[in-house]
């Protein structure tokens, strides 16, 4: 069975699992803690767009009455997880982080929703999201900007778009958290809020009932506080029968052996100076350290010589999300009496500036490029960069012309997975963040190098709240 590390003050999903089957906790128990905390906390960090405190309890209760009764459902039984604004569920509002959408009550439940609460999921509420996803710093001028719970002091940005689950995991309001990806929105929040997330490959997670940025590029993801939960929330959220990801869990099969299996022998691609002069020194040295720490471990690191450069990669993301936003969302922006985020207004409208040939040509480029990073890749099991290129900023220094998004765009874009894993607090008390990208449909490589180098490194722990 995968070594579940115990986060003191801190449930898992893991933990939970376990906790329950033996009596030290029940799921209601559980769920009025998280619903306290978010009393407690929330206030300070505004993370929760709804709190869906009667909802909880009610799912709390039956699955309690489930677990008593014999019906148990799998790991994800019973545990309270936080839901992106992003995400339908029939008959509440979907605001997309929007003001001028308050009203948009849903008569559809996402599929990813349907498979967490058949997976015995409890929704504690929706979190609040960029306006209409489309921002990789977390910001929101309507709804309002979660605070950063590393600093308490300072209103540091929590990044984007999967802000509200970001924060709501890291402050202790919620065990996971549900986020979408488009151009970083799951792997950016976790980098910079000290928590591991999971972009799947294109395809390989159902995008209905999720609002679309860009269909091209969209993926939903999970964000944990561990791999090995971010593994549980993976398979519930692929749709995989409760008991088989228990019976691997316990027997540490499948996947979850994967996760045993360490970096030794593996051959890991690391940066060119032209990409490591993107980052400030902090996050070069925490990234420098985890290379040191895998070569320790057994793996084999030499420098990957990217086709193309990862700007170029973040550009041509950029141009296919704006001009299919605009083709959702545009109408919204047009409208200048609406209650719209400027900071997106300009974003989405640049999305009817390009002609339609500059578009396909795009597209038809895109799959000449991810071939010629599949054979650039050959012989590499895995690539290596920072998740970020600086640790969080304060709000009021942020540039909303520039995209934090330099390492985490060019691999939606080339239809690559990839896991944002804490690696150490940089000299200010900031998360620091590696992203392992895999090929398409390799995530368990990504999981099983994340596995091994958290085994490794000591914990960055939990924000202080007080």
């Amino acid at each position: 069975m995968p070594e579940i590390k115990q986060l003191e003050d801190f449930h898992t999903i893991s933990g939970l699992f376990f906790a329950y089957r033996n009596g030290r906790l029940s799921p209601v128990q559980v769920v009025q803690d998280y619903l306290d905390a978010i009393s407690r906390i929330d206030p300070r960090v505004g993370a929760y767009q709804e709190i869906w405190s009667g909802t909880a309890m009610e799912m709390a209760r039956a699955t309690e009455k489930a677990l008593a009764s014999g019906y148990d459902f799998g790991p994800f039984h019973g545990i309270p997880f936080a839901l992106k604004d992003l995400f339908h569920v029939t008959g509440k509002v979907t605001t997309c982080g929007s003001a001028a959408m308050t009203g948009n009550v849903a008569d559809t439940t996402s599929t990813i929703v349907s498979r967490l609460i058949e997976a015995g999921g409890i929704i504690l509420g929706k979190t609040k999201t960029v306006e209409c996803a489309f921002g990789g710093w977390g910001t929101n001028q309507k709804m309002g900007t979660p605070q950063n719970p590393w600093d308490m002091e300072t209103h540091r940005i929590p990044g984007g778009s999967s802000s509200g689950s970001a924060v709501a995991v890291a402050s202790g309001m919620a065990v996971c958290g549900v986020g979408s990806d488009t151009g970083g929105s799951v792997r950016l929040p976790a980098a910079f809020c000290g928590l591991v997330g999971l972009k799947v490959t294109a395809g390989r997670l159902p995008l209905h009932g999720i609002m679309p940025l860009s269909q091209t590029l969209d993926t939903p993801g999970p964000i944990a506080q561990t791999v090995l939960d971010t593994l549980i929330m993976f398979e519930a959220m692929d749709g995989r029968e409760g008991w088989k990801i228990a019976r691997d869990l316990t027997a540490g099969t499948g996947l979850y052996g994967e996760l045993e299996k360490g970096v030794a022998g593996l051959r890991l691609g690391s940066m060119s100076q032209r990409e490591r002069d993107q980052c400030t020194p902090d996050i070069l040295d925490a990234y420098d350290m985890s290379l040191e720490r895998l070569m320790a471990l057994g793996a084999r690191i030499e420098v990957f010589d990217n086709p193309v450069a990862y700007g170029d990669l973040a550009d041509d993301n950029g141009l296919i999300t704006a001009v299919e936003a605009y083709n959702n969302h545009g109408s919204y922006y047009e409208d200048l009496t609406l209650p719209m985020d400027e900071d997106v207004r300009k974003r989405m409208l640049t999305g009817k500036t390009y002609p339609a040939h500059e578009y396909a040509n795009k597209l038809e480029n895109r799959q000449r490029l991810i071939r010629d990073f599949r054979i650039a890749m050959q012989g590499f099991d895995a690539l290596l960069t920072p998740s970020i290129t600086t640790a969080a900023p304060a709000l009021a220094d942020v540039d909303q012309d520039i995209s934090p998004g330099y390492f985490t765009r060019p691999f939606n874009f080339l239809e690559m997975c990839g896991l944002s894993l804490p690696i150490s607090l940089n000299p200010a008390g900031l998360p620091t963040s590696l992203q392992i990208i895999g090929r398409a449909h390799d995530e368990a490589m990504t999981l099983r190098i994340g596995a091994a180098l958290e085994r490794d490194l000591p914990s960055v722990g939990r924000p202080v709240l007080a």
